[in-house]
């Protein structure tokens, strides 16, 4: 099976009030851990990549080419989206050129008129080709590839507006943080989110920065519209863990122990099980 768009998985995942995961990679591991937790949770997956992860990656021709070998290796049946995260004007372009089957572009930090004007314009280029898009309303706290925010809630008058365009999913700032979360944090404002669904006409919505953000709230946000989760942080710090346990257990000098194969396997390992109990808090586990 081929790489798809993520219209349909969302579209489905509105309908059947379940979320699915958009897990960043940022290399072969975190590409075949979460590919192959997919297949076993019988899930369908995004695979987000960043500008910044994209270019450490030696650019986005060879994302895609990466991509689409592992997943052929493997033997991958379930719908897998590759999906240009927080995308910049530049980017999205670069990314339906390389072949993407998703992407995001992010004119949060343009004025609303602006965005929504390179809004219109990526929306348009990416149907053209059978890609579908994301476009972004309010500020996602945090930072993310040099772009910084406090978490504006969004305008949903704005989210209506960026919806009438055409977008197939919808990022809106509802309080939500890339990062880990701090002590402090008010939590989601659901007011505005069940605002936001009512004047985007049931538009999948797409809530980032999930990584940490109770479940609870996961599940009311689901309930209330949400139908893409972006998860990248929780990765990070599972294999980090695991891999920090492998070497302080001085399992590195144990025979190969340094083997990047067996040094990367902990951490792999740890990602692939995080990524199935995340398919099962979502509800996507076993709706492929």
């Amino acid at each position: 099976m081929a790489l798809v768009s993520a219209k349909e998985m969302l579209e489905k995942a509105h309908e059947g009030h379940y979320a699915v995961g958009a897990f960043n990679i940022n290399n072969l591991e975190w590409t075949k851990s979460i590919l192959m937790a997919a297949q076993e949770a019988n899930s369908p997956v995004m695979l987000g990549v960043s500008e910044g992860a994209g270019k450490y990656m030696c650019g986005f021709k060879t994302v895609v080419a990466m991509v689409k070998e592992v997943h052929d290796f493997l033997g991958i049946t379930v719908p897998v989206a590759l999906h240009l995260d927080h995308g910049s004007y530049e980017g999205a372009k670069a990314c339906i050129e390389a072949g993407f089957t998703s992407v995001m572009f992010d004119g949060s930090h343009y004025d609303f008129e602006e965005n929504k004007a390179k809004s219109k314009e990526m929306i348009e280029l990416a149907h053209s080709k059978g890609i579908s898009i994301e476009c972004e309303v309010g500020g996602i706290g945090g930072e993310e590839d040099g772009v910084t925010s406090m978490g504006e809630v969004a305008d949903p008058k704005e989210c209506e507006e960026i919806a009438n365009l055409g977008v197939d999913f919808l990022a809106a700032g509802i309080g939500n943080i890339h990062g880990k979360y701090p002590e402090n944090w008010a939590g989601l404002n659901f007011d505005v989110l069940a605002e936001i669904q009512k004047v985007t006409n049931g538009k999948p919505l797409v809530l980032h920065g999930g990584s940490g953000i109770p479940s609870d709230q996961i599940a009311k946000a689901i309930s209330l519209g949400v139908s893409k989760i972006n998860v990248n942080t929780e990765l990070q710090l599972v294999f980090a863990d695991a891999t920090r346990k492998y070497i302080e257990a001085g399992k590195d000098l144990e025979g190969k122990g340094y083997d990047p194969r067996k040094l990367l396997k902990p951490g792999a390992d740890a990602m692939k099980e995080k990524v199935i109990a995340m398919m099962k808090e979502f509800g996507s586990y076993g709706k492929a």
